[in-house]
């Protein structure tokens, strides 16, 4: 009778997982930072009391998307690490709630002039490009046999 053996884990998968993980600890760090105003924080990023301001004044809906953008993608990271194909799934929700979360905060007209442009505008972007980047990974390994 002939067995089965589970598919080796490549070395690119753990890689890519914990890379994916600790950058999207990263933002939930941040998430948690912002969402407490911790004070310390804002000032290391360079914020003043108006930016700090502007954050806890963010709609509801918005702070949400801004919560599903990053949980989701620390949780498709975990997921990846599990090699489950979920992951796929979880970092297209994080891309969802990311992308709205980003519109909201790209087209606000009362948001600070410190928050209009340059960094402001430029990380949006790369942290698109990596939650994409992140879920084709995810749905090229769970099309290998990799995640299961």
């Amino acid at each position: 009778m002939a067995t089965i053996q589970p598919a080796r884990t490549p070395g690119h998968l753990w890689l890519v997982g914990i890379v994916s993980l600790l950058w999207n600890c990263f933002g939930g760090y941040d998430y948690v930072m912002s969402m407490t105003g911790n004070l310390e924080y804002f000032q290391m990023m360079g914020f003043g009391p108006t930016e700090v301001a502007y954050v806890a004044a963010m709609p509801a809906w918005a702070k949400g998307l801004w919560a599903i953008g990053v949980w989701a993608s620390v949780l498709g990271s975990l997921l990846l690490l599990l090699r489950s194909r979920l992951a796929a799934t979880a970092f297209l929700v994080s891309l969802v709630g990311a992308l709205g979360s980003f519109v909201y905060q790209l087209m606000d007209a009362g948001k600070p002039a410190s928050m209009a442009g340059g960094t402001a505008v430029i990380m949006p972007i790369v942290i698109m490009i990596l939650i994409v980047a992140q879920w084709y990974y995810a749905k090229r390994q769970a099309a290998a046999g990799v995640l299961r």
